[in-house]
């Protein structure tokens, strides 16, 4: 009889998921559309662009961030209505404790935050790549730069670089100061006019340089017309967006936080709150799973009315919580694999504490 229960529980899960997901991504898409539409029409977007390009690809985001509130809807829902209909006490007089209740919820919560983690790992970034695509050039101020000028990049721990402008679509950089040091002494600067990446060798080709080397009886200046380098700096450790994380599978994301690493660029904390983010986001539907069927399995006053109410309410604090705690780890106040966890780690405990106070 268990097993009939356990599979009745994880069916009923599955389709409610589905059902509240499906209207969650229409309103999302409706309200979307009714916000960007004149844009879309001043800017000469056809409906199969809309359609096809953008909200196709749009849709894997909308399930991933909404995936959380589309279970945690469906554990409040299913668990409420078993409990309504007395089949929770008439389980319980069998033998059946709520602890072993539960099973079916973490068993169907573990496979959702499985496929959310893969999917948002490994499939999920092409889709964003296309979309935010689609939106610099129909909503050009959908994407904002980390970096516009004046960037500082470590070539190594005796060179540094700073690039007064950087074009990200001609991967062409202007007016470069570049300082190569001797100790602390400097040995060498260059005054280059431009930098141009080429992409066949992986390297700069540097033009109109001015080349000043320093030595102890003073210096020597030198003009060069062109000089094709190697450096640990390349075109995406310059053209950095807020977005730049969600474009990329996790090793890719890892790659890049380690190239910004070793290049010396600031604000690292931004892409690394935002990976870690990713990582442990698929946490929340296993915390709202426990959370839901632990409000849900007591019969209360209100009904439906107070499970909604509790829903909304969580749900709000839950994504409050999290939106709070990222501007410290955004800032190095704390680290930001820990401002990433805390809001999981904290509603987990949360979680479990509602499913000890429940009644047996």
């Amino acid at each position: 009889m268990i097993k009939k229960i356990d599979r009745y529980i994880f069916l009923r899960l599955l389709a409610i998921t589905v059902f509240v997901l499906g209207v969650l991504i229409f309103i999302f898409i409706v309200i979307d559309f009714s916000e960007n539409s004149d844009d879309f029409t001043d800017k000469g977007a056809t409906f199969a662009e809309i359609f096809g390009q953008y909200y196709l690809n749009y849709i894997p985001e909308m399930t991933r961030l909404v995936i959380p509130v589309a279970v945690f809807v469906a554990c409040l829902y299913l668990t409420g209505q078993m409990a309504d209909r007395l089949e929770i006490v008439a389980l319980k007089a069998a033998g059946i404790s709520l602890y072993r209740l539960i099973i079916p919820y973490l068993v169907f919560g573990f496979l959702m935050a499985g496929i959310i983690s893969y999917l948002d790992g490994f499939v999920i970034p092409d889709s964003n790549a296309q979309r935010i695509e689609f939106e610099k050039k129909y909503l050009p101020a959908s994407s904002q730069k980390v970096d516009s000028d004046r960037i500082y990049r470590q070539d190594s721990d005796n060179n540094i670089y700073r690039f007064q402008y950087y074009s990200p679509k001609d991967t062409l950089a202007r007016r470069i100061e570049a300082i190569k040091f001797r100790g602390d002494s400097i040995s060498e600067s260059l005054d280059i006019a431009r930098m141009e990446w080429i992409p066949k060798t992986q390297q700069w080709r540097m033009l109109n340089i001015k080349r000043r080397t320093f030595m102890p009886e003073g210096y020597v200046d030198e003009q060069l017309d062109t000089l094709v380098v190697s450096l640990t700096i390349y075109p995406q450790d310059l053209a950095r967006t807020t977005s730049d994380i969600y474009q990329l599978t996790y090793p890719e994301a890892q790659d890049y936080i380690a190239s910004l690493e070793r290049s010396g660029a600031t604000g690292i904390s931004l892409p690394k709150i935002q990976f870690y983010g990713r990582l442990t986001y698929p946490i929340s539907i296993l915390v709202v799973s426990i959370i839901g069927f632990s409000i849900a399995s007591v019969r209360r006053k209100g009904g439906k009315g107070f499970y909604i109410a509790a829903g909304l309410a969580i749900s709000f604090l839950y994504l409050a919580f999290m939106k709070v705690i990222e501007p410290f780890g955004k800032e190095g106040a704390i680290e930001p694999i820990v401002a990433a966890l805390t809001p999981h780690v904290f509603f987990f405990i949360v979680g479990l504490g509602l499913l000890f106070s429940a009644r047996k």
